[in-house]
């Protein structure tokens, strides 16, 4: 007979202290559909927003969690009592969009070049 899954009690704090998506998780589930549920359940009249899944990090443990692994990949019940509430904590970092410059090709070579003069 197949052994049940045991649940992982897990809770979000993001940068102001407020505790998001407190719910139980199974050990199967990925840190991308984790991410892609905090972005659905953001708090309204935050300053800051995530606007898609990548500008979101979980990080628990002092790690980085990525995105295509799941929750028992990290071993994240690891060193804590049954039953309790693990939180990990939420870092919202927009990717930087490159702006465009009106100067050409020609004008950037210039300026990231350097020439020398031998006397």
């Amino acid at each position: 007979m197949a052994e049940k899954e045991e649940l992982i009690e897990l809770r979000f704090r993001i940068f102001d202290g407020t505790d998001i998506g407190h719910s139980t998780y199974a050990p199967s589930t990925t840190i991308a559909s984790l991410k892609q549920r905090l972005v659905a359940e953001w708090p309204q009249g935050k300053t800051i927003v995530p606007k898609s899944v990548n500008d979101v990090k979980l990080i628990h443990a002092g790690r980085v969690l990525e995105n295509r692994k799941t929750l028992a990949d990290f071993k994240i019940t690891f060193g804590n009592p049954a039953g309790e509430v693990i939180t990990m904590h939420v870092v919202v970092q927009p990717t930087i969009t490159k702006k465009k410059t009106g100067k050409n090709q020609d004008e950037m070579q210039k300026m990231n070049s350097c020439s020398c003069t031998i006397l």
